[in-house]
């Protein structure tokens, strides 16, 4: 588009009104001297006033409210990533996270995992909900396929069943990590005050008494790297460094990859994974 370095606001309303059809509005077309909405056709899609939206053009009039720029977005149909770089040029900041639920990944994000072939790798949301994971993960972590979609969580492993609590050396401390890096990850995408968190929440906290402790003590954690030590009941105990990953143009997911500590863990997660796939074929 034609930038304009003295009004961004005003030149990125401008080049998303001119790329409109205003046809696909219902609205009628004939010969227009400019391509595109009328700046009034704008306006009355978002509900305010015509002199304010031509001022928001024309760099005019101050910052616009944080309900006007939704408005806006909304009339001009801006996709996500539009309507969070609307939201930088009209006041600096990104917009305040809305939780979507998420049911599944792409065919590209399933191919990253796949890409990994030794390294266990999940794709979770902020719920903590496995929505994606590759072989690996599901030889040495859990074989998330064969479980309910609403058993493919990671408190609920770790909470309401004993693989949880067998499978990680250090309980614990583990659970402590997922509670605050739980609380973390649901404020961040706005999940905190939705029905679906407060219904895990409740039945996590009935079902548990560790995790209604550890939930009460109101710990943040920040996801990022450590160590996570396994006991697997065929592979013994095995070593894996962890490091978590923002999922670009994603911020409800988040991936998780497990590189092992030795080449003898390596070696562990390589005999799982073949003895897997023996038994697939």
């Amino acid at each position: 588009m034609t930038g304009d370095a003295s009004n961004p606001l005003g030149s990125y309303l401008r080049d998303r009104r001119t790329r409109l059809d205003p046809a696909a509005f219902g609205l009628a077309g004939g010969r227009r001297r400019t391509p595109g909405l009328r700046r009034e056709e704008v306006a009355s899609r978002a509900n305010i006033s015509p002199t304010w939206y031509t001022w928001l053009e024309q760099g005019r009039g101050g910052a616009p409210s944080a309900d006007v720029l939704d408005r806006i977005a909304k009339g001009l149909m801006l996709t996500d990533p539009e309507r969070e770089h609307l939201y930088m040029l009209g006041l600096g900041r990104p917009s305040e996270a809305r939780y979507q639920q998420v049911d599944g990944i792409t065919p590209r994000l399933q191919h990253v995992l796949d890409g990994m072939p030794l390294s266990p790798a999940i794709i979770k949301t902020a719920m903590w909900d496995v929505v994606g994971w590759n072989r690996a993960a599901a030889a040495l972590l859990t074989d998330y396929a064969l479980l309910p979609r609403e058993q493919r969580n990671i408190l609920r492993l770790m909470f309401t069943g004993g693989k949880g609590r067998n499978h990680n050396e250090d309980w614990d401390s583990v659970a402590r990590f997922v509670v605050g890096a739980f609380r973390a990850d649901m404020a961040r995408v706005g999940a905190h005050a939705s029905t679906e968190a407060a219904r895990l929440v409740d039945e996590l906290s009935r079902l548990s008494p560790e995790f209604e402790t550890l939930w009460k003590a109101n710990d943040v954690s920040a996801h990022s790297d450590g160590v996570k030590r396994i006991r697997h009941p065929k592979a013994g105990f095995v070593q894996l460094e962890f490091s978590s990953f923002a999922v670009d143009g994603r911020p409800e997911l988040g991936m998780i990859v497990y590189n092992p500590v030795s080449p003898a863990d390596a070696d562990k997660v390589r005999a799982l994974v073949e003895a897997q796939e023996a038994v697939c074929q």
